[in-house]
This record gives structure tokens, sequence and C-alpha cells, in this order.
């Protein structure tokens, strides 16, 4: 992968696991939090049911990739459809959340694993969810993720981007999703028009991208995307 792509992640390592797991362990749980942090959590509850409506209700027998898997609540989602799930994070200490929080019945569907979602150790998937996790790269290192990704895929992967609004630009440009002490690396809005032709570039044949769904609650705003197989006759 590009430099880039790896210094973005070194970045993504140093926030989620030294300077923010226990604002976003706050987060992602019942807990009470703030008006705008209470937005991020409504968005992202219905970001995280539209990537799983991409995806079959049963899902016994197959292997799923859940990139960037935080505090697990996806992994535990698609365990509960009958799932194998691979849940990977450069984040050990959200990782530590997510085994806490997963019931003891769900624990031997889910592999939680701390590294590169790319590490081709993983093995081979059904499907990938991706969900805000490619949303701080560059177009062209998300195509190269996608065409990464799609080699040990099966069938789709459905993910999210930063869509480029003048809202969310503005608002990441001011830096008021967080405060300053916890605040993420930046987020990059992007095209979905450019992404499409970096995605062309890599030569990730037979396969299409399209859009899902874009969802918008206060402070988050996220953009479902769905990468398939084409199916010929």
């Amino acid at each position: 992968m590009s430099e880039t792509y790896a210094h973005t992640r070194a970045r993504l390592e140093t926030y989620f696991d030294r300077t923010a797991a226990a604002a976003w362990a706050r987060l992602t749980s019942d807990a009470p939090v703030s008006r705008i942090r209470q937005t991020v959590r409504e968005g992202r509850d219905q970001m995280r049911a539209t990537l799983l409506s991409r995806l079959p209700e049963d899902l016994t027998g197959a292997r799923v990739l859940d990139a960037g898997c935080g505090a697990g609540q996806m992994a535990i989602e698609l365990a509960e459809r009958g799932a194998k799930v691979t849940a990977v994070d450069i984040s050990p200490k959200l990782l530590d959340v997510a085994r806490e929080r997963t019931p003891e019945t769900l624990r031997p569907a889910i592999d939680f694993v701390a590294g590169d979602m790319l590490d081709p150790a993983h093995g081979g998937f059904d499907y990938v969810v991706a969900m805000d996790s490619l949303i701080h790269y560059r177009p062209a290192d998300i195509a190269s993720v996608l065409a990464r990704l799609s080699e040990r895929t099966q069938q789709s992967i459905v993910f999210t981007v930063a869509p480029r609004t003048p809202l969310l630009t503005a608002m990441h440009t001011a830096g008021k999703a967080f405060p300053r002490g916890d605040r993420s690396p930046a987020i990059a809005p992007i095209s979905t028009g450019r992404l499409s032709r970096e995605l062309i570039k890599t030569r990730a044949v037979d396969w299409r991208l399209s859009n899902v769904l874009r969802v918008a609650r206060g402070f988050y705003i996220s953009q479902a995307m769905e990468l398939s197989r084409e199916v010929r006759g």
C-alpha cells in the first residue's frame, strides 16, 4: 500500500488506542452522552442497520470480515445471523471492550484480531463489512483497499465513505465534531465518482460499485456503498 495509507493508519492507531479509546467505548454503549455525540450514536446505529440490510438474514456457514470492528457491535450482529466473523481493528483497547460485550454464546463465532484489515493471513471471505473504517483515507487509497479485499471476497463488500458535501466539509474544517482533546484525525470527504474512477485504475474487474444510502444525523454524515460481483449471463 501507499505511504499515505501507512501514515494515515498510524495516526488512526494512535488516536483510537491511545487518545480516545474510552470516549469511543462510551459512545458505542448505552451510557448518557452529549447532544452532539448522541447524533453520532444515532447515525451510526442507522448506518449499521443499513449495511446489515445488504447481507442475507441467514449467514450460517458464511465467513465475514468486519474490517475496523471497533467495540464489536457489527460483529455481534453478524454472529447472531450465524456468520463466522473475523473482527479486525487497529486498537487492542477497543477489542478488549468488544470481547467483554460479546455474549458468551456468540464468542466461539467471533475471532477478534488486532492488526491491519488487509493482512492476507485473515484468509478469504464471503462478505466484507467496513463501516467508517475508510473515511480518513484518500480516494486512491480506498480504491486500493477495496481492490485488495476483493481478491479474497466471494460475494460483496459493503462499506462507507465520507461524502463530499458542503456541510460535512465545513464541519470537519472547523473541527467541531468532537472536543479538541479526543478529536479524530481528519475525515477525508470524497466524491463517489472520483472513487469509481480510482477503482477502475486498480483493474478490479467483474465488480460493480453502487451507492446504497446516505445517512445524515446531526454531526454524523456517511455514505453507504457496495462493491459486488457482476452477474454475467
